[in-house]
């Protein structure tokens, strides 16, 4: 069985503030995200081996956007998106 088949994935637009590193201004951007929200029951084909990967499966987050332009009028230049995690893994509730 593939990773895949243990969660539902959904994609997410999240607001995080962001400084452009070439004109110093702040301002709040979407960034795009994958949330990988773990199933509530394994599919009936699982075998043992499946069955342990299951359960040490956790829901997670991957961030998508690794680039975005700067809003400011006069810069406008693309700059890495850093100080945001990749991954994160969700709080099971």
């Amino acid at each position: 069985m593939e990773e895949r088949e243990f969660f539902n994935e959904t994609h997410e637009q999240r607001s995080h503030i962001l400084t452009c590193p070439h004109c110093g201004k702040a301002e709040e951007y979407q960034l795009g995200w994958i949330v990988r929200q773990k199933k509530a029951s394994l599919p009936r084909h699982a075998d043992e081996r499946d069955r342990a990967r299951f359960a040490k499966a956790q829901s997670y987050m991957v961030r998508k956007d690794d680039m975005v332009a700067c809003k400011n009028i006069r810069c406008r230049k693309r700059f890495e998106v850093a100080g945001v995690q990749s991954v994160a893994f969700l709080q099971s509730a």
